[in-house]
């Protein structure tokens, strides 16, 4: 690459998304290549606690990202946003956002996955999943009961001569924060999303937390609240159902949907996202049906410091308007229906790739809204029943 800010849709095609939550790794993951040591034992690097430590075959390594990132320095100083949960005299809520709003900022992320308890007896045991990447989480809107957050991902990739290649720009998911909202946005199986009404009980206080994947369409939505200790706050959400992500669709096929919950904390270095999920079978009509396995993520945000987010920032601000526009025409979509159905492809392409594509070219030239939403608002309709 170039340098260019822009991110062409031919690399992100090339991707393809087959390791959406991070496209490197820290160390080779490549476990296929692993060999037993005389005694038939593999190497002691493919495990860590909670895996399968009595596995014997090597081929049980993490699965993952495999290329080498650049060199990078983390940020060892408490950071300004979790300085500022530190003042006196915060209300609750005060507390709450500055919080939520502390999760912005510049990172190396870590992602972890593990399935720890097999409930099915014929179930295989799956590699376990590791990746890591570098990232921005930039604030879109904050206003006093929202705030959203947008990650973007900036990459550099050391090839096999060592030559450093990038930087390479993707949109990532975004998370949006509301308080005491009156009804959420959830999945309900099969590629059906429906609102629900939350009861003035169990939104009194709380925050709604909004994932969206990275073309803006709804993941799931959960409700939760916040707990500040005197060296952490933390989030955790109610139980929810999440559709598979892209690091299971692209190898599973034998449940439906992850059912589980989802705390975040905010440290003095960063934050860590914490995933408890069983991976559940729906019957026809999505009633719950067997739980397969249970897994465990861990997400860490580390912050980093003298990396270089430009290319991120430039990307960012040409985009963001087509963006905007995007996300108000999933508000009219979404709001307008009690529930739909969403498609994962129209015409053999999927909706990221489709509106990747329209950031890209609608943005070269300056984008113009009244020109820009119709056709979004055409292309969001292809993939929504």
């Amino acid at each position: 690459m170039n340098g260019s800010p822009q991110c062409l849709v031919r690399c992100l095609l090339q991707a393809a998304f087959s390791a959406a939550l991070g496209l490197s790794a820290p160390f080779s993951t490549a476990a296929d290549a692993a060999a037993p040591n005389a005694k038939g034992e593999c190497p002691q690097s493919l495990r860590y606690t909670f895996s399968w430590s009595q596995e014997h075959s090597c081929q049980f390594g993490p699965r993952g990202g495999t290329s080498k990132g650049a060199g990078l320095t983390l940020d060892t100083a408490p950071h300004p946003g979790w300085l500022a949960l530190q003042q006196p005299g915060l209300t609750a809520k005060q507390r709450d956002r500055l919080a939520i709003l502390a999760m912005a900022g510049g990172y190396r992320t870590s992602f972890e996955f593990l399935e720890t308890v097999l409930y099915d007896p014929a179930l295989a045991r799956a590699r376990p999943y590791q990746s890591w990447g570098t990232e921005f989480i930039y604030v879109v809107e904050d206003r006093e009961d929202f705030i959203s957050l947008q990650h973007i991902m900036v990459m550099f990739a050391e090839d096999p001569d060592g030559q450093l290649l990038g930087p390479f720009v993707q949109k990532h998911w975004r998370q949006d924060w509301q308080y005491e909202k009156p009804s959420l946005l959830v999945f309900a199986g099969h590629h059906v999303w429906k609102h629900e009404d939350v009861s003035p009980e169990r939104r009194t206080g709380s925050w709604a937390q909004a994932v969206f994947q990275v073309d803006d369409s709804p993941r799931y939505e959960a409700v939760g609240r916040w707990q500040h200790e005197a060296n952490f706050s933390t989030w955790l959400s109610e139980t929810t159902w999440r559709p598979l992500p892209r690091r299971e669709t692209t190898v599973r096929s034998d449940y439906d949907v992850l059912e589980g919950t989802n705390r975040h904390t905010i440290l003095h270095n960063g934050w860590v996202q914490e995933e408890e999920n069983l991976k559940r079978v729906l019957g026809e009509g999505a009633p719950a049906g067997p739980v397969l396995a249970k897994e465990l993520g861990v997400n860490r945000y580390e912050r980093i410091v003298d990396f270089d987010f430009t290319a991120g920032d430039q990307y960012w601000q040409q985009t963001a308007p087509f963006w905007a526009d995007v996300r108000a025409e999933w508000a009219d979509i979404l709001g307008a229906r009690p529930a739909l159905t969403i498609v994962e492809e129209a015409d053999g392409l999927p909706l990221f790739a489709a509106l990747f594509e329209q950031a890209e070219t609608q943005t070269a030239s300056g984008y113009r809204s009244e020109a820009g939403r119709p056709l979004i608002r055409a292309l969001l309709e292809r993939y929504v029943d």
